[in-house]
């Protein structure tokens, strides 16, 4: 009887642990899942075990998630599950190089899609140059920001993102990831997004620094910066999926200060160094979806600084849309240095009815230890840009499908172009977060997507 009693207790136990939060269910008719809807408490996911999201689920101010390294969440296409931390709400996802934390659709292998499920949504108490804002995509709003640029929402470390986040209407989504006000105190670093349904990382305001991040097979922007952000990135990838873009016109890097041209508290000069940006084109005869624009789409009153970066593949180069991101980068509060850059067609353009034209884009470009290199063939082992700048071929899709681009593209950059002309002298890079390299882009001789990243993830069975 004592052992009956004791049972009973221990199951009375564990089914109040899973109250509201956790509860069991299933995926269809198909595999069991501890579903997690609601409001999160305090507690540990753990390797091994099937987590659901479902529905909008919050990890809100005063609670801490931790995620134990080589797990797998899973999002609810049904119900466009959505993780969001909410101002003073922790998440701590620290995998490891070899047991990487994954969060991904619930559908089954070759069946996944950009879209199925909403994505992460990170929000914090830095600064934004918004007056109360609330984060698209959720609702009932949620405001956030303040004023605390060294804020924690915790750590995403060897993190992987895949087919997440919803453009509910035009201008209302959520992302792969969105980052609103989140502070320089949260760590990220080896975070990939995989065939998200709007932009990769997009950092609305805020303080956060990342390092080794990957936008792959994006369908609207890979980097998507907005309203203030003034944190770093260094050493981020961004590969092109052919026939993926959006109506809204897809790019390596867009970058606003607002969502008007009006001035504001502060401005948007987040400072990005080492990126490789692969676009979408292998040649010129190749076709694309033609909602492909830019390499760097500067609006708004934008003043972000672009260093030591090397952009191919897109349709059209840089573009500044208004006269006051002119003015900015011409006064040097942004900045565009020693940068590589191929473009077939439109290299340097800017919006209607502004003083500076595309001559003096290209004048500012090339004043600015910057490089333009004609043409886009990088099919040609010997003569194309390809051998020019040192990439291996396999980097590019050309005309594969998603599930037959390489599991283990080589990006390391072994010799080449890109093997020197990075600098680190302007002041907008002497911070120690920054890493010196001789190189520009996001590789020397190492390829630090080896062992975590995931390049096929249509194809791999969790």
């Amino acid at each position: 009887m004592k052992k009956l009693f004791l049972l009973l207790l221990i199951s009375s136990l564990f089914t109040s642990c899973l109250k509201d939060d956790l509860t069991f269910g299933t995926d269809g008719d198909s595999e069991n899942f501890v579903v997690l809807s609601g409001d999160l408490q305090t507690q540990t996911l753990t390797r091994g075990v099937r987590y659901l999201i479902k529905g909008q689920v919050f990890i809100k101010d005063g609670k801490t998630v931790t995620i134990e390294p080589g797990s797998v969440i899973f999002g609810d296409k049904a119900t466009k599950g959505t993780l969001i931390v909410s101002p003073g709400g922790k998440l701590i996802a620290e995998g490891t190089a070899s047991q990487p934390i994954v969060f991904t659709s619930s559908q089954t292998v070759e069946s996944r899609d950009r879209g199925d499920w909403g994505g992460i949504v990170v929000l914090g108490k830095a600064t934004v140059n918004q007056t109360n804002p609330a984060i698209e995509g959720i609702n009932p709003p949620v405001i956030y920001g303040g004023t605390d640029d060294t804020d924690n929402s915790g750590i995403f470390k060897y993190v992987r993102v895949e087919y997440a986040g919803i453009e509910l209407t035009p201008n209302n989504e959520t992302n792969s990831m969105t980052l609103g006000a989140v502070g320089s105190g949260t760590i990220m670093e080896y975070c990939q997004l995989s065939y998200g349904g709007d932009d990769g990382f997009e950092w609305f305001g805020g303080t956060v620094n990342g390092k080794y991040l990957i936008s792959l097979g994006m369908w609207d922007d890979d980097f998507d910066i907005d309203f203030g952000y003034r944190g770093r990135v260094q050493f981020a990838l961004a590969v092109r999926y052919p026939t993926f873009a959006d109506q809204s016109g897809s790019n390596n890097i867009e970058a606003d200060n607002g969502p008007n041209d009006n001035v504001t508290a502060f401005l948007t000069e987040g400072v990005l160094s080492n990126l490789t940006a692969i676009g979408p084109r292998l040649t010129n005869s190749q076709v694309i979806n033609a909602n492909y624009q830019h390499a760097v789409d500067l609006r708004r009153r934008t003043a972000i600084t672009v260093a030591n970066s090397v952009f191919v593949g897109m349709p059209r180069g840089i573009r500044m849309n208004q006269q006051s991101v002119f003015d900015n980068f011409n006064t040097g509060t942004g900045n565009l240095l020693n940068n590589v850059m191929s473009a077939p067609a439109s290299t340097f353009t800017v919006g209607t009815g502004m003083t500076a034209n595309a001559t003096s884009l290209q004048n500012y470009w090339n004043a600015n230890g910057n490089t333009t290199i004609a043409g886009v063939d990088f099919e040609t082992p010997v003569t194309g840009i390809y051998a020019t700048l040192g990439f291996n071929l396999n980097i590019f899709y050309g005309n594969s499908t998603q599930n037959f681009y390489p599991q283990n593209p080589s990006f390391e950059v072994a010799s080449g172009t890109l093997t020197s002309g990075a600098s680190f002298t302007h002041p907008k890079l002497t911070n120690p977060f920054f890493t010196t390299t001789t190189y520009r882009g996001a590789f020397g001789a190492t390829d630090w997507t080896a062992t975590w990243a995931e390049f096929v993830p249509n194809l791999k069975a969790y």
